[in-house]
């Protein structure tokens, strides 16, 4: 079967994320979304995993159900869907800081477990290594090598993923910390490493350029603290609806058929620059000016595409025959904000984002397939227009850089009054 999967998020007890992200929460916004896999995230903390526990049903395909009696109710979340699909993978994301060929590493890994009896095992060998209770993403002093090597005691079929590849300061190839390949990370556990996940600011495309990837899946998925965030990157998959399935699709790419991304410049560290300042910098400005900003000559940071230019050898735009499809998307919450003026935050926004869920269905099948004369009939020529121009790339992006988010616009300035009094008059 085909279904979307957001393989990486946090729960509640991880640092600067929503009070919403419990289960629940997680369950219903995956249907508002149109995401029939969702990631737990954070079985390592006691707290969250008592709850996962108490809440979820485990079945025997090695996925999980929420419970009827703990399911949000129509009015709870401002519009009925259908979360029947819905089911739940666990999910761990670890953060390893240590000292390795006299560099400090910052490295964080996505893992999926199995099972409740190999989470319990993770939990109880990591207790005794650091504190796994004071943030549902624990810090431990270890090696990367040294926690793939008790991931793989724990159980072999615990997937191991190098998370957000390339951010720059918490990563396998991340310019601050990482390292300049998987193998120099990993070494002789490298053979146990099969898929890596791109990130926020960057996509597969700008992964394939660097060939030394070329045999680890890449992976797309949201890392979302907030359920609205959820699905802003994830997996199209065609194959078992099973762990077994999932790692099929992971470990060979079977039944792997692409991703959903972000486009990756609006990703918070797709450029270089300099956020005090307020200076952004692409990688040739930042040799140019010695990585030094120009302004108050401190170091910039070095965003994602220095880096990946940095790694690379192949030319941008060079695509591997047979490589899964990588579809750019923008989330509807902000092609509304877009069409109305008006913040994503704000109730008019939110009003006219839940009526088009209640009348249209989930927002993936609002973005990547609901027909444009539908959109115009059911919401208006702007809006139909705006998610025409994302599918066909139409957009200006104005890059991230140094802890800043990107912007993307769909229309130009005075563009959306042209529009509105064109149809106006036809």
């Amino acid at each position: 079967m085909s279904f979307i999967a957001d393989l990486h998020v946090h729960s509640r007890f991880s640092v600067a994320t929503s009070k919403d992200m419990d289960l629940p929460h997680l369950h219903q916004w995956a249907g508002i979304k149109g995401i029939s896999l969702m990631a737990t995230g954070d079985v390592t903390h006691p707290t969250w995993c008592r709850e996962i526990h108490e809440s979820l049903v485990p079945l025997d395909c090695g996925l999980f159900e929420l419970k009827p009696e703990c399911r949000l109710s129509a009015e709870e979340i401002g519009t009925r869907v259908d979360t029947g699909s819905v089911h739940f993978i666990l999910s761990a994301e670890i953060s390893t800081i240590y000292k390795k060929g006299g560099k400090v590493r910052k490295v964080h890994h996505l893992l999926l477990l199995p099972d409740l009896e190999s989470v319990s095992r993770l939990n109880d060998a990591l207790e005794r290594i650091g504190n796994i209770r004071s943030d549902g993403r624990p810090i431990l002093g270890l090696d990367s090598k040294d926690l793939l090597e008790i991931a793989l005691g724990v159980s072999e079929r615990i997937l191991f993923i190098p998370a957000h590849a390339w951010t720059p300061h918490f990563s396998v190839l991340g310019a601050k910390s990482g390292f300049d390949s998987i193998e120099e990370c990993f070494e002789d556990l490298t053979p146990h490493i099969h898929a890596v996940e791109t990130g926020l600011s960057s996509d597969p495309p700008m992964n394939w350029r660097v060939s030394a990837l070329d045999d680890y899946r890449l992976l797309s998925n949201s890392d979302a603290h907030s359920p609205s965030k959820l699905g802003r990157n994830a997996n199209v998959m065609e194959t078992e609806f099973s762990f077994d399935g999932v790692s099929r699709a992971v470990m060979l790419g079977e039944g792997l058929l692409g991703t959903l991304d972000m486009y990756p410049e609006e990703g918070k560290y797709h450029y270089d620059g300099h956020r005090a300042c307020g200076r952004r910098m692409s990688p040739a400005e930042t040799v140019a000016h010695g990585y030094r900003c120009p302004d108050c000559n401190a170091l910039v940071t070095v965003g994602v595409m220095h880096r990946v230019e940095a790694l690379a050898d192949r030319p941008a735009g060079y695509e591997p025959k047979g490589a899964p499809s990588c579809t750019h998307i923008i989330p509807l919450i902000e092609v509304l904000s877009e069409v109305l003026k008006a913040g994503v935050n704000t109730k008019k926004v939110r009003n006219v984002y839940f009526d088009l869920i209640r009348r249209l269905g989930p927002e993936l099948f609002i973005l990547l397939e609901a027909p444009l004369e539908l959109l115009e009939k059911e919401g208006s020529e702007l809006i139909a227009e705006g998610i025409r121009r994302m599918r066909c790339g139409e957009v200006n992006v104005t890059p991230g850089y140094d802890g800043e988010f990107g912007k993307v616009r769909l229309f130009d300035p005075g563009e959306r009054s042209r529009i509105l009094k064109q149809t106006s008059l036809f």
